[in-house]
């Protein structure tokens, strides 16, 4: 069964994955190849599965750190597939870890 954590970090990695995918198309003229649209959605689909996790139970601070670096190591995964070149995606993903992660915990209160 999946709980209402999880439920929620899919969707926000899945909504913010279009997010990813409208920025690549803007900062690459409409000239970008759809197997890297579709993977960077993915890795976000992916960041919402890895942070929805039953994680334990922490306080804001380390909560948003937590976020930060499970953003930053599901986003090195495509950022390494561009050969290190998509550094806006990459950044990003860090900062909807710390969105996902946050959400996620919103989820748990209610």
């Amino acid at each position: 069964m999946m709980t209402k954590r999880m439920n929620v970090s899919l969707l926000a990695g899945a909504v913010l994955g279009v997010f990813c995918i409208i920025g690549a198309l803007v900062r690459s003229g409409f000239q970008i190849e759809y197997y890297l649209l579709f993977s960077l959605w993915y890795n976000r689909l992916l960041m919402g599965l890895v942070i929805g996790l039953p994680w334990p139970r922490i306080g804001m601070p380390k909560l948003l750190v937590r976020g930060a670096v499970l953003g930053l190591i599901v986003s090195f995964a495509f950022y390494s597939a561009t050969g290190f070149t998509d550094v806006v995606s990459f950044l990003a993903g860090v900062v909807y870890g710390v969105i996902i992660e946050y959400l996620a915990y919103r989820s748990e209160l209610a």
